[in-house]
């Protein structure tokens, strides 16, 4: 349950993020925490790594967020029950008391801290909360469904905020920031640490302080923060938000808040997967309007030649057929008549918008749709998946965060899936019920 409350520092400019009652496994109930965990939902490489994750643990998270049946009103009404089995067996257990949580992974040398909590969304109408890529509706129907059935938003947002943007708190003499209550909270025993097979530590604790809860309320309320991962559930909450007269707890959402001027997010890219495209027919629709070079080598070394190719234009990978095409230098009187001219320039420049307006819609004419198209993170998988499939595996280079958040304060969404900003929160951790 969300800890709705009253505003006890006045009006904010800014995020409202309020401790709610997380929902967690009980250790003793499961095998271990990292076999309950999973990746978020679109990262999923289905069906390989859900079966994987399935197999991992009976109670593993991915039963509730991909519930496999016929149907989708099937697979939510499964999520339902599986979700309320869960907690009449004492699989999953409400915190007694409401909570932020401050959340740390960390692999070799890269520490990654945050606080996750339940984010008001009336921050939305305020340009409080940035978004940058335009989401797919079907897929927000689809999460709609998923949240409505079990009344829980099952795994947070990745939000990112900076500290040295400024805000009341910041560089105050005395004051104590939501950064600096992270920092002391990570010096406490945890309430759980789990390492996940892809080598991530994860840390977790809880902040029920008054003091300290109020410290956080009072600096993150002067502050703007960009959605680094979780555009379809962030249009999903917004959604049923709608659905419910206010106040209800559907006027909050589960995100975790990084602040990036502390710790700084990777942004990677991520690929595409174009189902009933061979990669001969691809590569001959582009003859005369791109360079094409075939590139000798392992996949790490095509995608060296991607990132050389990428600083002097639009440039992509493609692969699918036991080689590697690098697609660059574009004709410009094409780009021209294909991108629209209603956008900021860097816009127009973006890979992604290339790709979506140029390649797959003029000359490749492949519709956006699941059915013709895969959007992959893992880049191996998106070659693998192209060649056990006789499809095209489209890779891209990167966009660099100072871009995205640019054009997301211009208000100017990116094509859909441009980004991928990581490490992103393993799903799992902690939920939040709405019951």
């Amino acid at each position: 349950m969300t800890t709705l409350g009253t505003e006890e520092h006045g009006m904010h400019d800014g995020l409202r993020l309020m401790p709610f009652h997380g929902l967690r496994y009980v250790p003793e109930r499961v095998g271990s925490l990292a076999a309950v965990t999973s990746p978020p939902y679109d990262v999923v490489v289905r069906p390989d790594g859900l079966h994987h994750l399935e197999s991992a643990d009976p109670h593993n998270i991915v039963r509730l967020i991909l519930p496999q049946a016929d149907t989708p009103s099937a697979r939510n009404e499964q999520a339902a029950r599986t979700l309320h089995d869960w907690l009449a067996e004492g699989i999953l257990s409400a915190d007694p008391e409401p909570a932020l949580y401050v959340y740390e992974q960390r692999r070799g040398d890269m520490l990654q801290r945050g606080v996750i909590g339940a984010l008001a969304l009336s921050t939305a109408d305020a340009g409080i909360v940035l978004p940058h890529e335009d989401v797919m509706p079907h897929v927000v129907t689809d999460r709609a469904g998923l949240m409505r059935a079990t009344s829980a938003n099952l795994e947070p947002l990745l939000l990112t905020y900076r500290s040295d943007d400024g805000g009341a708190a910041a560089g105050a003499v005395g004051t104590v920031g939501a950064a600096d209550v992270v920092e002391a909270t990570a010096e406490r025993p945890p309430l759980l640490s789990t390492t996940t097979e892809d080598g991530f530590c994860h840390r977790l604790w809880a902040i029920t302080d008054p003091a300290e809860l109020a410290a956080v309320t009072a600096d993150l309320g002067h502050r703007q923060a960009l959605i680094a991962d979780g555009h379809h559930r962030w249009a999903t909450y917004l959604r049923l938000q709608e659905e419910h007269h206010s106040p209800t707890p559907w006027d909050f959402g589960l995100v975790l808040l990084v602040d990036t001027a502390r710790y700084p997010l990777q942004v990677r890219a991520i690929h595409r997967m174009l189902r009933r495209l061979p990669v001969a027919d691809a590569l001959a629709a582009l003859e005369g309007s791109f360079r094409v070079r075939r590139i000798e080598g392992t996949l790490d070394e095509a995608l060296t030649a991607l990132g050389a190719a990428s600083e002097a234009g639009n440039a992509f990978l493609l692969t699918g057929d036991g080689a590697f095409h690098l697609v660059s230098d574009p004709d410009p009187e094409l780009i021209d008549r294909t991108v629209r001219h209603d956008r900021p320039e860097a816009w127009r420049r973006l890979d992604a918008t290339v790709l979506h307006a140029t390649l797959l819609d003029a000359l490749w004419q492949v519709p956006d749709s699941a059915e013709h198209i895969m959007y992959i993170h893992d880049t191996e998988a998106t070659v693998d998946m192209a060649e056990r499939n006789g499809g095209t595996a489209v890779l891209l280079h990167p966009v660099r965060e100072d871009v995205v958040r640019e054009l997301a304060r211009q208000g100017v969404t990116m094509p859909r899936k441009s980004t991928s900003f990581g490490p992103k929160p393993a799903t799992g951790l902690v939920l939040r019920s709405l019951n």
